[in-house]
């Protein structure tokens, strides 16, 4: 009896699971038109309420009008919400899902998991994720109108939160001051991402306005990093490209501080580049990023820094710039001179740099050494025929320095 029982519950079980889904596949459309009717109607009260934000910026309302957009913002998101759980979730449970839904269902759950370890990146993350999945909807929806309203929220929104993330990851990265902490090489990844990320698809909705224009060379240089499989050279220009341009947008949620230790984390692994590189043409177009980068960051970066910790870092760089804005005089009158003058300069500047750092950088050194000699700023002394040997001495150095 108690046999035949257990069939009859597995034959029952199976047949209710039958019907069940081909119910739920049945009502999948019926609930994407409640939804899709929910979401219409937290948009449309989502939109208004941000216009009057825009509307009545002076007004002594303001307090109210801005709570309202935010109650407003809430109500959407909790139906963006439901309807990736009730609609996405339901057509890939049923097998009944495109491969952009799975794909959509599969990158909320990996914003989901970081809600227990990362939880602010998780706030903005899923935020931004659901704001795109509904701009999508709009854009598909063909309503010039509403398409045109929805931007204006959707830039101003997206622009709101990548700043919060940026904040949350400088955050991160002011907690452990040494650049080179292998825990914090995850963080500037997802710096360099959240960047890139902002400006491949932000930025372009943003670009015309008039406070962006210092952007836009740098924009349209970064624009060839877009497409294409990319080097270690090419990641490392790119992302001083990305830096270059965060200095104008992020100057709070990306303070000069995590900036500074940015920089510095390409700057290594730049001169880890160089030196690494075995072919000479490779290694050539390397050096020729690493001083681009290093007059990056002395002109972008160290020339806006007003407080210094070392008051000794501070006095070497205010001679280096003074050389460099004099160095610059020489660029309109002669600019071989110009390029050799400058190089020589970030030389001699990185060479007393790198002799600090915990890196061996005797190869890159070497290389350094070298280019001074071939400008004449540095003597090659030969100290014996039998010893094979040669060494330099710098102009402007006591001591004598062995060359390879």
């Amino acid at each position: 009896m108690e046999e035949r029982s257990l069939r009859v519950v597995g034959t029952d079980k199976t047949f209710f699971n039958k019907l069940t889904n081909t119910l739920s596949k049945l009502l999948i459309p019926t609930q994407i038109g409640i939804n899709g009717m929910r979401i219409s109607i937290k948009r449309n009260a989502l939109l208004k309420a941000f216009e009057a934000t825009i509307d009545g910026a002076k007004s002594d309302e303001q307090d109210e009008i801005e709570k309202k957009y935010e109650d407003a913002y809430t109500a959407y998101l909790e139906t963006l919400d439901k309807y990736v759980l009730d609609t996405i979730y339901k057509k890939v449970k049923n097998n009944t899902a495109s491969q952009v839904e799975s794909l959509a269902l599969s990158q909320y759950y990996k914003i989901v998991q970081l809600k227990e370890a990362e939880y602010s990146e998780y706030k903005y993350k899923k935020q931004q994720y659901l704001i795109e999945l509904d701009k999508e909807n709009v854009q598909n929806s063909g309503k010039e109108k509403l398409i045109d309203r929805y931007q204006k929220f959707y830039a101003s929104k997206q622009d709101t939160l990548y700043k919060g993330l940026l904040k949350s990851f400088s955050i991160k990265l002011a907690d452990n001051t040494n650049v080179y902490a292998p825990s914090n090489d995850n963080v500037y990844e997802k710096i360099f991402e959240t960047l890139e990320d902002y400006i491949k698809n932000i930025l372009p909705l943003k670009i015309k306005e008039p406070e962006l224009e210092k952007v836009v060379k740098d924009y349209e240089k970064y624009e060839k990093f877009a497409v294409g499989k990319l080097d270690a050279k090419d990641n490392i220009e790119k992302n001083m490209l990305l830096l270059g341009i965060s200095r104008n947008l992020f100057t709070h949620s990306l303070p000069l501080v995590v900036a500074e230790q940015c920089y510095k984390k390409l700057l290594k692994d730049a001169r880890c580049l160089v030196q690494d590189t075995k072919i000479a043409s490779k290694r050539e177009k390397t050096y020729t990023l690493l001083l681009n980068l290093i007059e990056d960051y002395n002109v972008r970066l160290l020339s806006t820094k007003v407080y210094w910790d070392n008051t000794k870092e501070r006095e070497d760089f205010k001679e280096l710039y003074t050389q460099y804005k004099n160095i610059e005089k020489l660029k309109t009158t002669n600019f071989i001179e110009y390029i050799k003058q400058k190089e020589i300069l970030f030389i001699k500047d990185d060479l007393k740099k790198i002799k600090e750092e915990k890196i061996d950088y005797s190869k890159l050194e070497k290389y350094y050494k070298r280019r001074l000699v071939d400008y004449g700023a540095m003597k090659e002394i030969r100290l014996g025929k039998s010893q094979n040997k040669h060494y330099t001495k710098n102009k402007e150095e006591v001591g004598i320095r062995k060359l390879a």
